[in-house]
């Protein structure tokens, strides 16, 4: 059964990002900390607007109601550890590197679709859609071509909206209830990023 390995939550600060050569400052909460972990498994609120003390600066883009809550899959971690060590980057945390609330394991892309139900303790999450990641990535891991690989990859893990508030906590299992199953997130995010000639009309 899948597994909520770790919640986590940022608040906005400044973040270096770069733009070929010239480099800039820019407002950003993709810096993630656990607070609800395996080791340290403290029980966490969720309300309609994602966890409590997350905070989204570019709210139109990635945050309520639609994108609330960033989940990603723990298997992916493997792929960007690599990833850093092959560019001579320090380790990545194993939770909220990518900037994602929830770490799960057991739920990748291809498992859930647009629409799925995720029932985590006492909380209710609607899968919305994949991540599409921009120049923050980049900026976030320290990898000028972080966001190219995302994408490349199919490793986006998803947005979900909050159907239902309420407490969860590391450790606990996450349970998956199938909604109408037209789209997995991974077949999205293949339609979003083909290009206009492969497209069959």
């Amino acid at each position: 059964m899948a597994q909520l390995i770790a919640a986590s939550v940022g608040r906005a600060a400044p973040l270096l990002a770069q733009d070929g050569s010239a480099r800039f400052a820019t407002e950003s909460a993709i810096n993630k900390r656990p607070v609800s972990t395996l080791a340290d498994p403290t029980p966490w609120t969720v309300s309609d607007t994602g966890l409590a003390g997350d905070e989204s600066v570019e709210r139109r883009i990635h945050g309520p109601p639609l994108q609330a809550v960033y989940v990603y899959p723990a298997e992916h971690y493997v792929f960007w550890q690599s990833l850093a060590r092959q560019h001579g980057r320090p380790p990545l945390p194993e939770a909220g590197a990518l900037g994602e609330n929830l770490t799960v394991v057991g739920l990748t892309e291809a498992q859930v679709w647009i629409g799925d139900l995720l029932v985590i303790g006492g909380v209710r999450l609607r899968i919305t859609r994949p991540r599409d990641p921009c120049f923050k990535l980049n900026a976030r891991l320290g990898l000028s071509m972080a966001a190219k690989m995302m994408v490349q990859s199919g490793y986006t893990g998803f947005y979900c909206a909050v159907v239902q508030p309420g407490t969860l906590t590391a450790g606990e299992p996450v349970e998956l209830l199938a909604g109408d199953r037209t789209i997995s997130v991974l077949d999205r995010h293949r339609l979003d990023h083909r290009s206009p000639r492969q497209l069959p009309f």
